[in-house]
């Protein structure tokens, strides 16, 4: 129902007329971020005929600023050839097309190496070309003065997935709680195999979420599970050929492993090197679904996987994005906002 206006129309009047959130309303007339063309004629009609505006050049000012100014944002994922990277990338893209109160253009780029000098070379680089930076990449000092250098520049670097902590300077995190996927995974494994040695393979403990993945996993087993004993982890480096190698490697030292946990990127030579050597016998546990792991699933070879929310993911980066902008006064340190963990077996795919 639409309220009535008062005698001296507010925001909150033009948005009910409008059919638009307060917010929107607050754009349009202060400039701080775009807003779409058809939004933002609905907004300045509709003041118009509440009498909000006295001066008519000042509602001309709006709709010029509110039609020309598009945000470019910007995202420098990880390793082309993932499949993960590149869902992600597909769901910003969406997520910016389907934006209701501003004009985005996102520009998507990769880098294929963890080398911290190349990451940073990269970030540098994507940073002359856009106004705000969604990044996946590992923790490290030359990665973090880069993100430092960029937003005393004014241009916010927010962490997607793997938390950037050195030196408190990325404008925000998306991403899951990590030590929670890690505790989680065990909890699963505990109740679904024998007790015996269990193994994780993870891509790089540069990256904070998999470290804590490992810490959470380790530390539930020590809790609550402690028949259980959690093998040295083996390292894919994201890469499928050398989380293939892990994989044997971790199979042919531990003859009666119990259960495998993936942590990190590569999850599909592992699959590769467990069919190859017909162990439907362990527990296996990965991240992310995908046309790799969802046919693991079906066919036995993979138990569980606890994936990532990715339309979410990407619906709360591009407001946080578009939030960070708008706001004249911003607080300091890094906003957090935690997605939710999805989980997949055989039987719900």
């Amino acid at each position: 129902m639409t309220r009535k206006p008062s005698s001296t129309p507010t925001m909150v009047d033009i948005a009910n007329v409008a059919g638009v959130g307060v917010a929107t309303v607050d754009r349009v007339f202060s400039g701080r971020a775009s807003v779409r063309k058809e939004t933002a004629e609905k907004v300045l009609i509709a003041a118009k005929s509440l009498g909000y505006i006295e001066k008519p050049e000042k509602i001309e000012h709006s709709r010029k600023r509110s039609h020309a100014s598009v945000i470019k944002l910007g995202f420098l994922l990880q390793k082309r050839r993932s499949p993960v990277y590149r869902i992600i990338a597909d769901a910003l893209i969406d997520a910016s097309k389907n934006y209701q109160t501003a004009t985005l253009s996102p520009v998507i780029e990769y880098c294929d190496t963890l080398d911290p000098g190349q990451v940073s070379a990269a970030l540098a680089r994507l940073g002359q070309k856009v106004e705000v930076i969604g990044i996946v990449a590992t923790d490290h000092p030359e990665v973090s003065h880069t993100i430092a250098r960029l937003r005393q520049r004014g241009v916010p670097v927010f962490a997607l997935l793997s938390e950037l902590p050195a030196g408190g300077q990325s404008a925000g995190f998306i991403g899951q709680d990590a030590r929670k996927m890690g505790r989680t995974a065990a909890w699963a494994m505990s109740r679904m195999t024998r007790p015996g040695p269990v193994g994780i393979i993870t891509g790089s403990h540069r990256y904070v979420c998999q470290e804590l993945y490992e810490i959470g996993f380790r530390g539930y087993f020590r809790e609550k599970a402690p028949d259980f004993s959690v093998v040295e982890p083996m390292f894919s480096l994201e890469d499928p050929a050398v989380a293939a190698q892990a994989t044997q490697a971790l199979l042919h030292a531990e003859p009666d492993l119990k259960g495998l946990y993936i942590a990190g990127g590569g999850i599909e030579g592992v699959v590769t090197t467990l069919r190859q050597n017909n162990r439907q016998d362990l527990f296996v546990l990965g991240h992310d679904l995908t046309a790799t792991t969802r046919a693991a699933l079906i066919d036995g070879t993979v138990d569980m996987l606890l994936s990532l929310p990715r339309r979410e993911l990407a619906e709360r980066t591009i407001a946080a994005m578009v939030d960070w902008l708008a706001e004249e006064h911003r607080p300091e340190g890094t906003r957090q906002f935690i997605l939710p963990i999805d989980i997949y077996t055989p039987e719900s795919v």
